[in-house]
């Protein structure tokens, strides 16, 4: 043989595996899409507090992380269902202010937040709205009551 190894370390794993000391994100860990060590650095950084806690596994930090994830899907699922409903593939601050205020957590969490290019949500008061005109027993419509009138005015 010409001395060429197998392709194994001594322990016997396929070498390059290195399953065991391959280092893994809190965030990863968590499960989650949001980074718990930016927000953390973030957080030291920003000095919001004298102190922020490194802590265990039940981190704070990773509880925020986890909290703006749920808060962010949330909002997109509903700003999503806007844009569909708008028959448009791309959300806009448009569907985003539909979706917050249409919601009544998201609307009184984010009560007085200004969403730029939002525009107002469109509210018509149901005293202004046309009442709905049924025929009943020998009621006429307005249309009926329209050609009445004309006819009459006009054999006057």
């Amino acid at each position: 043989m010409s001395g060429k190894t197998s392709g194994k370390s001594k322990s016997g794993k396929a070498a390059g595996s290195g399953d065991a000391s391959k280092s893994q994100s809190r965030s990863s860990k968590a499960g989650l899409q949001f980074p718990v060590g930016r927000i953390h650095r973030l957080l030291k950084k920003g000095n919001y507090a004298q102190r922020v806690g490194a802590g265990a596994p039940g981190e704070s930090t990773l509880y925020l992380a986890a909290v703006l994830e749920y808060l962010a899907a949330e909002i997109l699922e509903l700003a999503g269902n806007a844009a569909r409903d708008n028959k448009k593939h791309r959300i806009v601050p448009r569907h985003l202010q539909l979706a917050i205020r249409n919601d009544e957590e998201l609307g009184k969490l984010l009560g007085s937040v200004v969403i730029s290019q939002g525009g107002v949500v469109p509210h018509i008061d149901p005293s202004l709205l046309p009442t709905g005109t049924k025929k009943g027993k020998g009621g006429a419509t307005s249309q009926e009551l329209l050609v009445v009138f004309f006819l009459f005015r006009a054999s006057i």
